[in-house]
């Protein structure tokens, strides 16, 4: 947990730990906070590995935070716990998100829309949504692919 921070203290860990909703499946672990992870270790699912690595984050405590699709491989429930822990970690930071998923941009302040490279617009979720283009296009292809397989499934 402390990987490249060694100077840190149990307390620390402990509140990164909780912060990144990290600490209750880390404490089930045999050894607690002394169990190894990886090959020779505990396994971790896509949203524990995740959530480690926020608490890194944390406990390292940067001004600049870069994300690159930190929710892609996760299923709805881990990428809703890893986006509660990623607010707590957005606090006071600067913060760039490289995302494929609405959710995960949902509440920043300013969105930069690229494409093949090139900025084609920029704004808050809410200016960008109300204006045509590629953001307010993608973003009508995502909700009507949700309402696809919610009438699938008879849920809406």
């Amino acid at each position: 947990m402390a990987y490249g921070l060694q100077e840190a203290t149990e307390e620390q860990i402990v509140s990164a730990l909780k912060q990144a909703n990290a600490y209750d499946f880390v404490m089930k672990f045999k050894d607690g906070l002394q169990a190894q992870i990886g090959e020779r270790g505990v396994k971790l699912s896509g949203g524990q590995r995740q959530r480690i690595q926020i608490a890194r984050a944390i406990l390292h405590d940067k001004p600049i935070l870069i994300l690159d699709e930190a929710t892609s491989s996760l299923d709805s429930n881990s990428e809703r716990q890893v986006q509660e822990a990623l607010e707590k970690l957005f606090k006071n930071r600067l913060v760039i998100i490289i995302a494929h998923r609405f959710s995960t941009i949902q509440n920043v302040d300013r969105i930069i829309v690229l494409d093949q490279g090139t900025i084609v617009d920029s704004g808050t979720p809410k200016d960008l949504a109300k204006r045509k283009g590629l953001y307010t296009e993608l973003l009508q292809y995502q909700i009507e692919g949700n309402k696809k397989l919610l009438n699938a499934y008879e849920i809406y």
